[in-house]
Parts: structure tokens; C-alpha cells; sequence
């Protein structure tokens, strides 16, 4: 009986240790994700929306206007594109940390 109450009382400990240690590593995942999260918008993703109110106030773009567009876009997808593809990564990471 001594011995099974021990084996019980150990595997719960370990089972209560996991529990922690996998909170641990979805908060340190969180954080990281959080840290990184802000510059990425800021270079990234805000320079994206920012013609956006031209746009949808029906602004006539002329075709090199539209090609200078493309073209930022173009340099800014080839250079946020390894934040972008990091930040994919921490979020698949986090969700799996979480099951």
C-alpha cells in the first residue's frame, strides 16, 4: 500500500512539474513573439496600409504611380519576408507549446 501511495504521490509530482515547465514555455514563446511582433509592424506592415486612404477615396492612380507601388511592395515583401516568416514560426511554436 506504502509503495503504491509513493508511486502515486511521485507521478503526480511529475505530472505538476510538466504542467509548469509547459507554461514556462508558452510564456517565454509569448514573450518572445511579443517582442518582436512591434518592429515587424512597424516596418512592415504599416508602411502597407499607409496609401490605403487614397485608395479607398477613389484616387485615380496613374500607371507609373501604380508601378512605384508595385515595386515597394515587391522590396518590401523580399525584405520583411524572413520577420514574417520568424513570426509564422513563434506562433506555430506557441500553439503547439499550448497543447
Amino acid at each position: 500500500m506504502r509503495i503504491v501511495a509513493l508511486s502515486l504521490l511521485l507521478l503526480w509530482a511529475l505530472t505538476i512539474a510538466g504542467c509548469q515547465s509547459k507554461a514556462a514555455r508558452v510564456k517565454q514563446l509569448q514573450d518572445q513573439y511579443n517582442a518582436e511582433y512591434p518592429a515587424y509592424a512597424k516596418d512592415c506592415i504599416d508602411p502597407e496600409t499607409a496609401g490605403s486612404a487614397d485608395l479607398l477615396t477613389g484616387k485615380k492612380l496613374t500607371q507609373e504611380e501604380i508601378a512605384a507601388l508595385e515595386a515597394k511592395k515587391k522590396e518590401r515583401d523580399a525584405r520583411c519576408k524572413p520577420q514574417a516568416d520568424r513570426l509564422a514560426q513563434l506562433q506555430k511554436e506557441i500553439i503547439a507549446a499550448q497543447q
